[in-house]
């Protein structure tokens, strides 16, 4: 099956940057597109940046300009580097994938990280 774990997670100050990873671990899979997802305290879970296994990207407004998504196929791993952090940054940010699994029972499916926790305060 597949797993993915998320880090780089923490504290840091309004203005700071964080670089948060997660990597994609198991076998008998394709990853096609992943994403970070946010969610603080109280709200919905909600899409941060999406990216295609061709590259394309897609971020929410809020945080077009200062946060950028990236992966590594290679390493089944993708990153979202944190500039510009505002404390309404806050929240525990997941990982997820879509994936693939292998032959014969192909199917599509969705993976999630646990979450890794990012609070932006002075």
């Amino acid at each position: 099956q597949v797993q993915l774990v998320e880090s780089g997670g923490g504290l840091v100050q309004p203005g700071g940057s964080l670089r948060l990873s997660c990597a994609a671990s198991g076998s008998g899979f394709s990853i096609n597109a992943m994403g970070w997802y946010r969610q603080a305290p109280g709200k919905q879970r909600e899409l941060v940046a999406a990216i295609t296994s061709g590259g394309s990207t897609d971020y929410a407004d809020s945080v077009k300009g200062r946060f950028t998504i990236s992966r590594d196929n290679a390493e089944n791993a993708v990153y979202l580097q944190m500039n510009s952090l505002k404390p309404e940054d806050t929240a525990v940010y997941y990982c997820k994938a879509a994936v693939w699994t292998a032959p014969p029972n192909s199917r599509r499916l969705e993976v999630w990280g646990q979450g890794t926790l990012v609070t932006v305060s002075s």
